[in-house]
């Protein structure tokens, strides 16, 4: 998979993650990219780790839960970040 079809992906799942998260995220489309490449990221490795499945190609029905599920990981962290430092 090329780099851009990457940060599409990445742009894409990170949505996605927004959407299936209840509550209010912050953030704009630039933080949803970076979430959400690094989602897919972690998606792809914990995927590859656990049950031996890597991120393939752009239309594998594979990749794009992998990177959907590492996206909703990394937004409830960056979420339990963010929420910690907004209450201080």
């Amino acid at each position: 998979m090329g780099f851009f079809s990457f940060l599409i992906l990445g742009l894409i799942a990170g949505a996605i993650a927004k959407l299936i998260l209840p509550g209010k995220q912050g953030g704009g489309w630039f933080v949803t990219l970076l979430l959400g490449v690094v989602g897919a990221m972690l998606g792809g490795w914990l995927g590859g780790l656990i049950f031996n499945v890597n991120l393939q190609g752009f239309f594998n029905l594979s990749t794009w839960l992998l990177a959907i599920g590492g996206s909703i990981l990394v937004l409830l962290i960056y979420g339990l970040i963010t929420g910690r430092r907004a209450k201080k």
